[in-house]
Order: C-alpha cells, then sequence, then structure tokens
C-alpha cells in the first residue's frame, strides 16, 4: 500500500496496531514500516479512527506495551528496526 509522507510517497512493508478504548472511544495506535522509492526506511507512529490515520499525540497505556511487543513478533522488520529503541550501545 502506498502512503504519502514528508519525504514523498512510500510503501508500507510491515504494520502492526494495538486496538484501544477510552469510556465508549474507539480508536487504535499503529506503528508503520515504510520505504521509499529511493530505498529509505522510515516508521510512522500514528493513532487511528475510523480506519484513518490521525495526526496529534499517541499515548499508550503502560500496559498496552505488552500488546504492542506481541504484536511485533509478527513484524520482524519492524521489530528490528525498533529495537535501537531498547538496545545498549
Amino acid at each position: 500500500m502506498a502512503v504519502a509522507t514528508p519525504w514523498g510517497p512510500a510503501t508500507v512493508i510491515e504494520s502492526v496496531s494495538v486496538p484501544q478504548r477510552a469510556g465508549e472511544k474507539r480508536f487504535a495506535t499503529t506503528i508503520e514500516l515504510l520505504e521509499t522509492g529511493g530505498g529509505a526506511r522510515l516508521v510512522r507512529v500514528a493513532y487511528t479512527t475510523d480506519g484513518r490515520a490521525r495526526r496529534g499525540p499517541v499515548t499508550l497505556r503502560v500496559r498496552e506495551l505488552a500488546r504492542l511487543a506481541t504484536a511485533l513478533d509478527r513484524t520482524p522488520e519492524l521489530r528490528r528496526e525498533l529495537a535501537i529503541l531498547v538496545t545498549d550501545g
């Protein structure tokens, strides 16, 4: 699937989504691994409502991080790119 980015069009390589709920509101946090036509890799984080990505802050409850980690097990390339966030060195 092609998406628009500030760096031009990109293709979604892998994507994970964590469904969330606050009262009656239902939404999800989505993390996508993208690749531009020139081969640059990008990571996009968004929240979605009605299946559409929205701008704004993305907030996860600490307990939802475990669900995100489980979802990342199904996306090895995205997991590898995000590993830099938690790897020493």
